[in-house]
Formats: C-alpha cells, structure tokens, sequence
C-alpha cells in the first residue's frame, strides 16, 4: 500500500489503491495520482509511451482498450 514514484526523480505517480491484477508483470493502473504525474504519447496505433510528467524518465505502454473489465477487481 502508498504511492508509486518515479525512480528517477521521485515524483508522485500513482495509488496502490488504482493497481490492479493484470497478465503482464508490470504494474498496471486505471489512473494517475494526479494529471501532471505522467505524460503520454502515442508510439504505434494502439499504444502509448508513458513517461514521468515531470523528468520524462520511461515507465512503459499503455495499451488502448486494454484494462480490467466491468466489475473486475483492481486487486
């Protein structure tokens, strides 16, 4: 439980409490901790680059409607 930061900088990204159990085992979130914590650009259709919002440190993909299902645990 706590907040997720930016190894790099220390910035504030995300809640425990919107981590949710995905196949890929890297951490997954439904939102950011706040609307500055990252920055997103698209690098592909249906993928985006998700960097820290404050040093643009890489933090991996988001993946267009790719996330838990309605009713679905986050945990």
């Amino acid at each position: 439980p706590g907040i997720y930061v930016c190894a790099k900088c220390g910035h504030e990204l995300f809640s425990s409490r919107a981590k949710y159990e995905h196949s890929s085992p890297w951490p997954a979130f439904t939102e950011t901790l706040r609307g500055d914590s990252v920055a997103k650009r698209e690098e592909r259709p249906g993928a985006l680059k998700v960097t820290c919002g404050k040093c643009g440190n890489g933090l991996g993909h988001e993946f267009l409607n790719d996330g838990p299902k309605k009713g679905q645990s986050r945990f």
